[in-house]
């Protein structure tokens, strides 16, 4: 994740600690030496909805297999002893999952943070009290564009206002809560009007995400943008952040899954603001880029552990046969020692890349679902030859 309103504004936000620790990037196992990854847990496959892109397709039957409340807790000890900070909570749609509140509530009582990644169809004014009692750090929503094109993404009429009547329940009850927009050919139109949504809703929190050719994601590659509607999109995105800096308002706005942001968002401001710019790089080498199989993982429904959300192909062990540190630790896999140190192993123009300490070769699973080859350039990076090669 790129805070854009930390690079911007140096706005104050939890999650920020996390990214720009001083030589956090260092650290091969977690978000910074002694501390484990973020953890992404789908605690159910199962989902009320039917997602165009859905990375784990995920659809509204029972799957079998997944871990018990007795396994969950018993994941949640592991989690703890890795000494992981946060866990995210997603699907399927988690709120399904009959014993998520007590399974939230064990998390925190552990001390690591809960997080939630959810359609919003099922919060009710209690379950976002319920939520904002056990101390929930943050819920996502997710929010694919206006009306229209939203359900169409969800693939249910009506999705758009359970959606909204979430948000505003969270709002209501004063738990801080965010939409989650993926970005895509068929709602990148609709970004000024989710901007104007953040603002009239009193929404704390946007995360802008790149699409992965993963999933479901893998049938809609050419719905991905082009590298200029993705450059469009990211001068949209900085000029609406650095409006609501000029008027004062609090807003944590977010981009995910394309690290070519933040070295476009930096050059930007060498050209605007050079003094702005000098703290932006600061920050950026801090956080050091893509660290997927570092300091950010994967747990599936049934226990298998991954590199990622998005890489759930790639299996690297079961929480139901070894320690999750014992796992995410182990560099007998192939993948994941390249991942602990890919620059070695990328390719393409990567090599000859001004920019690889700031983000690390990007998004593997993308390069891949293009070339093949998991270590090939990521072909959602926008930056051109002129503004990358040495």
């Amino acid at each position: 994740m790129i805070s854009i309103t930390k690079l911007l504004m140096d706005a104050p936000n939890y999650g920020d600690q996390l990214r720009y620790t001083p030589k956090a990037h260092e650290s091969k196992n977690g978000v910074s030496e002694g501390r484990g990854p973020v953890v992404v847990w789908n605690c159910t496959k199962t989902c009320n909805l039917k997602c165009v892109h859905c990375y784990a397709r995920s659809e509204a039957i029972k799957y079998q297999n997944e871990l018990t409340h007795e396994e969950g807790l018993a994941l949640i000890d592991q989690l703890a002893e890795f000494n992981v900070p946060v866990i995210l909570f997603s699907g399927g749609e988690p709120l399904l999952r009959p014993d998520f509140f007590e399974l939230a509530n064990y998390a925190a009582s552990k001390g690591i943070r809960p997080t939630i990644s959810t359609n919003g169809t099922c919060i009710t004014p209690e379950v976002a009290q319920k939520l904002k009692d056990m101390g929930v750090g943050y819920v996502g929503i997710s929010l694919d564009g206006n009306e229209a094109t939203h359900d169409k993404f969800r693939g249910k009429e009506g999705a758009y206002q359970l959606a909204i009547r979430g948000i505003r329940n969270c709002v209501a009850t004063g738990q801080k809560v965010g939409l989650r927009f993926t970005i895509t050919k068929d709602n990148f139109r609709d970004l000024n009007s989710i901007f104007d949504l953040i603002e009239a809703e009193n929404i704390d929190r946007a995360c802008f995400y790149h699409l992965v050719y993963s999933g479901r994601g893998s049938g809609i590659v050419d719905h991905d943008l082009t590298h200029e509607e993705s450059r469009e999109v990211m001068d949209l995105i900085i000029d609406r952040v650095l409006d609501f800096k000029k008027r004062g308002l609090n807003k944590e706005i977010l981009t995910v899954d394309n690290h070519a942001d933040a070295v476009y968002l930096y050059q930007r401001m060498k050209r605007e603001d050079p003094e702005r710019a000098k703290k932006i790089l600061e920050l950026i080498q801090s956080n050091g880029g893509n660290r997927s199989g570092m300091a950010f993982g994967n747990i599936d429904s049934i226990g298998n552990v991954h590199p990622d959300q998005f890489t759930q192909y790639i299996t690297l062990g079961n929480v139901r046969e070894r320690k999750f540190g014992d796992i995410w630790t182990d560099e007998s896999n192939p993948i994941m020692a390249g991942l602990k140190n890919r620059k070695p192993l990328l390719k393409g123009r990567c090599p000859k890349c001004q920019f690889l300490n700031l983000c690390n070769g990007n998004f593997r699973t993308r390069a891949e679902a293009v070339t093949g080859d998991f270590w090939e350039m990521d072909p959602a990076c926008y930056l051109t030859d002129d503004e990358v090669v040495i």
